[in-house]
């Protein structure tokens, strides 16, 4: 409530009361001493620029008509009761009418205002009505409340994390010198002997927004890149460069019944899987629809499908590749105990459209360049899509239609320590050596399509506060053609397929949602030259 709501309710009660005021004669004097305060104060505030000209106008012409509609009321009895005295005693008539004068009221002087006498009565009349208009607005508008914001603002949260960390990349004795992985004009990788220490910092912040009850929209920024898909860490040691800020999620999502959850844009892992096809850091750009009907207290069962545009291609008529697509699907089951126990089963199929490189058969022509692969890490298969003796561009030799059966369990028997064991199995039923050896021109190798991991942890499954811990261990087995490359874990084998061995980790709350990380990771090359790789890493994570 306002200065201009409560003078607006003090001139409207006056204004509505004049008339209140005029059913006795000894009181049209206060009346008109009234009137005319009212439109001085009127004036005053006009002046002073509480109220506008237009405002002040409409009042006094409320004022004026209001007074005048009460004489006429009250003048009309008079001047029946004049006209009957009249008729029976003439000399009466004079004395009557001069009873029915308003005395003159002395002029106001400029700057003064006169304030009427208001009974005590129509004072708690007035106190109450504002005060229940003034609470009204105060509960609407939540005046007092220390945690009291916008309306708008109360609907969105937000998030964030951070890691400092410190990575020594190791190479035992034994290993072939890179020249020996890399095809010629790539740098897969860039070193296979020396050790090599350094840190990383990631940083992350969200924003959820709740449109409706139903409805979200999401959007983060982070540190990483526009090539890197796989990472988001920022390497230190960069003559204090500014580091770069990309959008790593905007989404939005429905969900207009429990069972039903809709969302497009770029999201967040919608399936149940393992970093054995997806690196943590993966966001999917398209649309996903999720069912998820509950067959009982402890059992659901969900069905996922998606559509994503994984590299976007202009086709002409001197470029005759297609833009490249991701289709998957997943069905599973979930249960839940009333102790916290839990599981989950998926079996999904991730269809790959148009990745595979198709060959420029003609010299000088460029008809399929679009169809090199954009970004890798290491271990694929490649073929030439350059026609002999253009310059060397890569493709991808196989087509992926990646088949994967993921299970995780969470035993919370011994709460708040819990028991949880993961595994994943993936094999590529689009490698077919016969099409790849009649699209490239050239033999295809034996299919190494198959890939497995496990992994168990024991510990809290997420730490909050200090003294909490978790404690883990995996092995993988990952052969070169299982999965696309570029999309997988990025720290095993530093990144990339045709790698197996383990990883041995454990965290440790230092302070309440801050904990303390260290693995070590060690892999060996599968298939060619020998490769190893064991990597140190020390973490330290926080989130809000």
């Amino acid at each position: 409530m306002n200065i201009k709501s409560i003078i607006s309710i003090f001139l409207i009660w006056g204004i509505i009361s004049v008339p209140a005021f005029a059913e006795e004669t000894e009181q049209k004097n206060q009346l008109e001493v009234l009137h005319q305060s009212i439109l001085n104060l009127i004036d005053q505030l006009t002046r002073k620029g509480v109220l506008t000209k237009e405002v002040a106008d409409k009042l006094m012409r409320d004022a004026d008509a209001s007074a005048a509609k009460s004489v006429a009321a009250k003048s009309t009895p008079a001047v029946a009761a004049q006209s009957g005295v009249a008729a029976a005693n003439p000399d009466a008539q004079s004395g009557v009418a001069a009873t029915n004068v308003l005395p003159t009221v002395e002029p106001v002087a400029p700057g003064v205002v006169r304030v009427p006498y208001i009974p005590d009565s129509l004072k708690d009349e007035m106190t109450e009505s504002i005060k229940h208009e003034v609470l009204a607005q105060a509960r609407g508008e939540r005046w007092g409340d220390p945690g009291a914001m916008p309306g708008w603002l109360s609907r969105i949260s937000w998030d964030g994390e951070f890691r400092l960390r410190y990575q020594s990349d190791r190479y035992p004795a034994g290993n072939a010198l890179p020249a020996q992985f890399n095809p010629a004009g790539l740098n897969l990788i860039y070193d296979s002997t020396n050790t090599h220490n350094y840190m990383r910092v990631l940083g992350r912040m969200g924003m959820k927004a709740r449109v409706s009850d139903d409805t979200i929209v999401v959007f983060r920024i982070g540190t990483g890149n526009q090539t890197g898909v796989s990472t988001g860490n920022q390497t230190m040691g960069n003559d204090y460069n500014n580091y770069t800020m990309v959008l790593t999620r905007a989404y939005v999502q429905n969900i207009p019944y429990s069972w039903l959850e809709l969302s497009g844009g770029k999201l967040a892992n919608p399936w149940v899987s393992t970093d054995l096809l997806w690196d943590t850091n993966i966001n999917f750009e398209g649309v996903t629809a999720k069912l998820k009907p509950q067959i009982s207290d402890e059992w659901g069962s969900f069905l996922t499908v998606g559509a994503y545009p994984y590299q976007d291609v202009q086709g002409s008529d001197t470029n005759l590749a297609n833009t490249k697509w991701l289709y998957a699907t997943q069905l599973g089951a979930a249960w839940m105990a009333p102790n916290s126990s839990a599981a989950q089963l998926g079996v999904a199929l991730y269809d790959f459209r148009n990745v595979q490189g198709t060959q420029n058969t003609i010299l000088g022509s460029h008809f399929y360049d679009q169809t090199a692969v954009q970004n890798m890490q290491k271990g694929n298969t490649l073929m030439y899509v350059n026609a002999v003796g253009d310059p060397t561009i890569y493709g991808l030799a196989s087509k992926f239609r990646e088949l994967d059966f993921t299970a995780k369990m969470d035993w919370a028997d011994f709460d708040p320590i819990h028991v949880m064991l993961t595994a994943d199995f993936v094999r590529n039923l689009g490698y077919n050596q016969q099409e790849i050896a009649l699209r490239t021109g050239l033999p295809a190798p034996t299919p190494r399509i198959n890939g497995h991991m496990a992994m168990l942890a024991v510990g809290v499954p997420r730490i909050t506060r200090p003294g909490e811990w978790q404690a883990s261990a995996t092995y993988k087995y990952l052969e070169r053609d299982a999965v696309l490359d570029a999309l997988n874990d990025q720290d095993f084998h530093l990144g990339g397929t045709n790698a197996k061995g383990f990883i041995i980790g454990g965290s440790y709350g230092v302070d309440n949602n801050a904990w303390l990380t260290v693995r070590w990771l060690s892999s060996d090359q599968i298939d060619g030259a020998p490769l190893s790789i064991d990597t140190l890493q020390v973490d330290i994570s926080a989130r809000f």
